[in-house]
């Protein structure tokens, strides 16, 4: 992780769950079931705890005990002004820029309901290598992202697939909660999450943001 966006991404690590098209898709007929009976209406949201805040280049312990471990490689917009109700419009004013995230996890039970057990153990969220300020990205709607476990693509999607863009996130969140500066919104997961073992080296590429590579460690 830079020094630029150590100083910066300091806040709230805010995920939104359920953020790509074909993971949606997935999951609808489950939706239609009670008690739910409809797919969410506005963004599912989990936290981040600070522990398991994690750098680029650093170690992920796999939780062992049988349990499995999956990235969850993810667009980063990292807050750059306090915001409260901010219209769609708007929302880009107050970005700083984007970065990379890998969001670790064990598999998830419930999308209503992601687990802490699952979503919060240390070291989980790693961010990085850098800040790249929003002049630099012409569209963040238009980025590939890539996963590679031990040198081979796992899994791949683009942002062009979000259920809800960058600016819609920020507004429908910011209508209930302020989001401050450093904070850093996590835009979701695509479908297709794979099983990483221990040993292995786990890189996440968004096009024009570089790479940001952890290494599985056992327990």
């Amino acid at each position: 992780m830079s020094r630029a966006l150590h100083d910066v991404a300091t806040g709230t690590l805010l995920g939104v769950a359920l953020n790509y098209q074909g993971l949606l898709k997935q999951h609808l007929a489950e939706f239609e079931q009670p008690p739910y009976q409809k797919p969410p209406v506005k963004p599912v949201l989990f936290i981040k705890t600070p522990n398991t805040r994690n750098e680029h280049d650093a170690e992920v312990v796999h939780p062992g005990n049988g349990l499995r471990l999956q990235p969850g490689p993810a667009l980063g917009v990292v807050i750059g002004k306090d915001i409260s109700r901010v219209s769609a419009a708007e929302a880009l004013d107050y970005v700083a820029g984007y970065t990379i995230v890998n969001e670790f996890s064990l598999p998830e039970d419930s999308y209503y309901r992601p687990a802490v057990k699952a979503k919060c153990r240390d070291g989980f969220c790693a961010i990085g290598p850098e800040l790249v300020p929003t002049a630099q990205i012409a569209d963040p709607h238009s980025l590939t992202i890539t996963l590679y476990v031990n040198g081979e693509v796992r899994q791949q999607n683009s942002t062009a697939n979000f259920v809800r863009d960058v600016p819609r996130l920020i507004a429908e969140i910011s209508e209930f909660m302020t989001l401050h500066a450093g904070d850093v919104l996590i835009t979701g997961t695509p479908e297709g999450r794979v099983d990483v073992a221990p040993g292995g080296r786990v890189e996440v590429e968004i096009s024009g943001l570089g790479r940001l590579v952890n290494h599985i460690a056992a327990q």
